[in-house]
């Protein structure tokens, strides 16, 4: 009987090393999300339509990991997640610093487009918007999305 316990015991321990390892945390940013972030204009679902119709050259960049895209995504938006954002993935999507661009990811407890949208402000883009609500609220809303 002891020895049974300590097999199960040990398989415990090996399997939730498994799970826990440093790769799994990576997945998500441990980030704070605010209201507001200096130089970025926040706006609601509401506020991506209106901005969408009234900008037709709008860049949405969806920076949620492959995964997450892959449960949906808002149409035209172009998938760079965060962990893989920097001024030269930028370049390659948006064509000039002064090209208005959208970022978001999966709602108010998703830090992925607050690091984003940040990294694109020191690459000093400047017409930048945050979807604060993200894929959430876009769904919430029964807005269309795209599947794959």
């Amino acid at each position: 009987m002891t020895i049974g316990i300590a097999r199960s015991t040990a398989l415990v321990f090996m399997l939730s090393g498994f799970f826990l390892t440093p790769a799994a945390h990576a997945a998500a940013p441990k980030v704070a999300i605010p209201d507001q972030i200096p130089g970025v204009t926040r706006v609601d679902a509401e506020g991506v339509i209106n901005l969408s119709e009234k900008t037709p050259n709008l860049i949405l960049v969806d920076s949620r990991i492959a995964g997450d895209r892959k449960q949906g995504y808002i149409e035209k938006s172009i998938s760079l997640p965060d962990e893989k954002t920097n001024c030269a993935s930028l370049a390659k999507i948006i064509p000039k610093k002064s090209s208005p661009t959208l970022f978001y990811c999966n709602g108010l407890k998703c830090g992925r487009s607050v690091v984003a949208v940040r990294i694109a402000l020191k690459c000093g883009y400047e017409k930048l918007y945050w979807f604060r609500g993200g894929y959430e609220e876009w769904t919430q809303k029964d807005y269309p999305v795209v599947h794959e």
